[in-house]
């Protein structure tokens, strides 16, 4: 559990070198000594005796910090702490980090101290401390910058000491920024500030986790570097202060201690609210974090983006278990929240699904929490307003050729208009017509698909939708040169072969000969091969139609040209969009859209802090995209009455998950994968995601529902049985099958800028060394995701058995979702989602049976029969279906969760007033 720290048995040293002889001072650092040392030693937070708090400023040489470290560490027997501040250093031939002293330069690194021997010195045995923390505030560039602090490459890896927590202050090549003018260097004044007034709905002790979240978004919302952090163990666990911001620290004030103090320990604090972190402590490429998938073509489709929670024990010893469960009753409080855990929320959760106006059987009048989950929110409302969106991020592009956003897809349809689309209800994923007046006739032993238009549809200028429109806006798709970033699914249905040049380069009449157009009014597409699911790929924006005389080809996103209910009036990349009645869209001609908003208007913030106040104070009804209301407002929200009403916790779509590369061993062992199923402990893994309403629900397998095929009740290891605990006998004996009786040694590869991906790694962790599996994490950069992860040559190079990931399917189906993570034939050398490297004929020839399926409840039990056959080979372990918290304005009328967009269907919606 988190306690703190014995103040009489724990010794900190201070090391800050602000004067330097041939580089740029720094003097911010001498005043991060004052501000550490004042922090550490106030009987309020931690009240460390002064004499146990050794400040060694302008140290002359290594020998002199060698020897005051030496000193002060074998003083410790609880808790010691390292900090350093001041230039860095790197040796460009080793890579090795170098501790710049008064006299050290990067011409001549012999005057400077090497890391290496400060990590020695801290691992010497004779040192009795049970806990250690280092502290790095100075940065890998190579450079010497006025302002700033120098070095280059990450060292995170260099740097780690085990059964410790180790905080760096910059990640990658970024300078760590000592800011002109401000007190204390970037990332020390933001240590010293929450260590010294505390963090607002934090825990009741700050651990070196709770710090590392905090400090990472308090810096990222500043546009500072980030900091990257490493524990092993109880590393995260470590406190080193009590939290002055919480409620229990005001109410129970510690007396000042006595030099020497008597030894005291806190007890354990019972769940109160303390922050969870969001799917992202900074702003995302990728509003959904859904990653997207390409079957095997050379294009690849955008980086992917991917929640977080605790209950349980620790202990010291590297032996015994060490799960982030414990971590949640002292430092996941709002995480309880977001999970329904407190008495409040507890309440409210019997809300979803279950309000009730009396009037409408799928709708209900009143607000409450996950009021519009199965249910649509105040029905039947009236036009008029504006209807006023906020977001952090714009969209990939507002073109429907390339948007591939799930918030794209979703807001698109205000201006586009496609064949068919999803029933607008809540109940699910069923399509129905919309430009056609019917579903797809489907002949050809399921190779020939006809649609005929309603009559009606109009373009913004009056002119009729058209069947050549269709097909011109679809043959877009095949200007890869051109149309960058969109789906590649009709393609490679349409034209396997890649034969069609698109229509900026093919100047023939008939165009894509595999859609052909017969009359204005009716449009027909012949497929090479079945495919059950074409009509779910004629649903997204991608088949939405383009008028050819309107197309600015790439400049397309910046104004297109409206087939539905609005038109843009204006936009302005990453600041603002505003839509406005298209007047010549005729109602009775769209089933599908209410338009009901006299106007849509967009806000960019390029901040997810700025989002949740502009919707909490009411500048905003709703945000685009499904990030998610932050840690900090979601505690509070959900803990107010007045507030939660405001609330649901959709499903995203999203499987978080662990894949297994077989090709790193002992992975390619079925009994060793089983063993890290059974021994992992699901409910630290859903914690560390967000508790049950942020994090998900947990997942007993890996095809999420709404997909045919899933099974609620499917539950091959016991996720549901057992609640979430671990089953450690049955882990024990797949590790005897498997030839490890005592464990093995493996590395868990996680994203570096997603806090929760990393608590879970942390989880997992925790749970393995239970039965002897000894892993390893390591950050890589997030952006790099496909060519690290996603590259299986480079996960065999650095030996990742386990990778922390996340996946949602483009269209509700088992093709979707199945294909990229576990079709042979989709295995590429970079941008791979099938990291479990997984080679199974048998599986290869099911997912062929099940994708020339028309019929999807028949397919459905092709892909029920898959999830058995993945389920049974380990190939991966599943941990949450995600959910998060969603905020919606009052002002919103007729509002409902579509699953198939992850969240509200946004072209329903209508607001009361202006």
């Amino acid at each position: 559990m988190t306690i703190l720290p014995d103040p009489a048995a724990s010794q900190a040293l201070l090391i800050g070198v602000h004067d330097y002889e041939s580089m740029p001072a720094l003097p911010a650092v001498e005043r991060n000594l004052t501000g550490l040392t004042e922090a550490f030693t106030d009987p309020e937070l931690w009240g460390l005796p002064p004499a146990h708090c050794v400040a060694l400023s302008q140290p002359p040489s290594a020998q002199d910090v060698l020897d005051t470290l030496s000193r002060v560490a074998l003083r410790a027997t609880d808790t010691l702490v390292v900090y350093y501040a001041g230039h860095g250093l790197i040796d460009p031939y080793s890579d090795e980090l170098y501790l710049a002293l008064p006299g050290s330069d990067q011409e001549r690194l012999y005057s400077a101290l090497p890391f290496e021997w400060v990590r020695r010195a801290v691992l010497d045995p004779r040192i009795g401390a049970r806990h250690k923390v280092v502290i790095l505030d100075c940065c890998y560039s190579g450079r010497a910058l006025l302002g700033g602090m120098s070095g280059t490459t990450q060292v995170a890896d260099h740097a780690l000491i085990d059964g410790t927590s180790l905080m760096a202050a910059s990640a990658q090549t970024r300078k760590a920024l000592s800011p002109p003018g401000e007190e204390f260097t970037a990332f020390s004044g933001e240590l010293i500030t929450a260590l010294t007034e505390g963090i607002a709905d934090g825990p009741p002790l700050l651990d070196m986790q709770t710090l590392y979240r905090h400090l990472y978004t308090a810096l990222a919302a500043k546009a500072r570097p980030l900091p990257q952090q490493r524990n092993r163990n109880t590393g995260g666990l470590i406190a080193l202060a009590r939290n002055r911001a919480h409620a229990d620290h005001i109410a129970h004030r510690p007396q000042p201690p006595v030099e020497p103090p008597s030894p005291q320990a806190e007890p354990s604090p019972s769940p109160s609210p303390s922050p969870s972190p969001s799917p992202s402590p900074q702003p995302q490429p990728h509003p959904h974090p859904r990653p997207r998938p390409q079957t095997p073509t050379p294009q690849q489709p955008p980086t992917p983006h991917a929640a977080r929670a605790a209950d349980g024990q620790a202990a010291n010893s590297p032996g015994s278990s060490a799960s982030v469960r414990t971590r949640t009753i002292a430092v996941v409080s709002a995480a309880l929240l977001v999970a329904g855990i407190s008495t409040t929320v507890a309440l409210l959760n019997g809300a979803q699904g279950e309000s009730d106006d009396g009037k409408s059987k799928d709708g209900v009048t009143e607000a409450t929490y996950n009021a519009a989950v199965g249910h649509i929110l105040k029905p039947r409302g009236g036009k008029g307003g504006t209807l006023k969106f906020v977001g952090s991020t714009d969209a990939d592009s507002w073109d429907p050729q390339r948007g591939y956003y799930t918030f794209v897809a979703n807001f698109a349809r205000y201006y586009t208009r496609q064949l068919v689309t999803y029933d607008p209800t809540p109940k699910g994923t069923v399509l129905t017509p919309d430009l056609a007046t019917s579903k797809a006739t489907i002949t050809d032993h399921g190779r020939t698909y006809t649609y005929t238009l309603r009559k009606g549809v109009t373009w913004e200028d009056g002119s009729p939708v058209t069947s050549e429109d269709i097909k011109y806006g679809i043959e877009r798709l095949w200007a890869t040169d051109v149309i960058t970033g969109g789906p590649s699914y009709l393609r490679e249905t349409l034209d396997p072969e890649g034969t069609y040049r698109g229509p900026y380069k093919d100047r023939s009449a008939k165009g894509l000969t595999a859609i052909e157009t017969r009359g204005p009014g009716t449009i027909v597409f012949k497929l090479p091969r079945p495919n059950g699911d074409f009509e779910q790929m004629l649903a997204m924006i991608a088949a939405s139609p383009v008028k050819k005389d309107q197309d600015t080809k790439a400049k397309y996103g910046l104004r297109p040209f409206s087939s539905g209910p609005y038109k843009f009036r204006s936009y302005q990349p990453g600041k603002s969009l505003e839509l406005v009645r298209n007047p010549h869209w005729q109602p009775w001609s769209d089933p599908i859209r209410n338009a009901l908003p006299e106007a849509i208007r967009v806000r960019i913030t390029g901040d997810q802090n700025s989002v949740d106040s502009s919707l909490t104070s009411g500048d905003g009804d709703l945000a685009l995209g499904t990030a998610g209301l932050g840690p900090a407002t979601r505690a509070r929200v959900l803990s107010d009455r007045d507030l939660n009403k405001n609330l649901d916790t959709p499903r995203s779509g999203l499987v978080r998950y662990a894949a297994f590369p077989q090709t790193v061993q002992p992975m390619g062992n079925v009994h060793c994968r089983k063993a890290v199923a059974y021994a992992a402990d699901r409910r630290s893994l859903q914690t560390a995601f967000g508790g049950t309403a942020a994090g998900g629900d947990l997942a007993p397998s890996l095809l999420p529902p709404g997909i045919k095929g899933a099974e609620p009740t499917f539950d091959p290891y016991g996720v549901l049985k057992n609640r979430g605990e671990p089953d450690l006998t049955k882990a024990r004996d797949e590790l005897k099958k498997c030839g490890r009786p005592n464990g093995f040694p493996t590395t868990i590869a996680v994203r570096n800028d997603r806090p929760s991906d990393n608590d879970a790694a942390e989880a997992l962790t925790s749970a393995l060394a239970r039965i002897g599996i000894k892993a390893e994490v390591e950050r890589f950069d997030g952006a790099r995701m496909p060519t690290i992860v996603g590259a299986p040559n480079e996960v065999r190079k650095r030996g990742y058995g386990i990778v922390i990931a996340s996946w949602g399917a483009d269209f509700p189906t088992g093709q979707a979702f199945w294909r990229p993570l576990v079709d042979s034939r989709m295995r590429l050398p970079s941008g791979n989602f099938n990291q479990a490297e997984v080679d199974s004929p048998t599986l290869d020839r099911l997912l062929d049976k099940a994708v020339a399926e028309t019929d999807p409840n028949t397919a459905g039990e092709t892909y029920e029969e898959i999830n058995h056959k993945v389920s049974g080979e380990a190939y991966y372990l599943p941990f949450v279906y995600g959910k998060y918290v969603s905020w919606r304005s009052p002002r919103l009328t007729d509002v409902h969760v579509a699953d198939v967009y992850g969240g509200y269907d946004y072209v329903r919606l209508g607001v009361r007033g202006a």
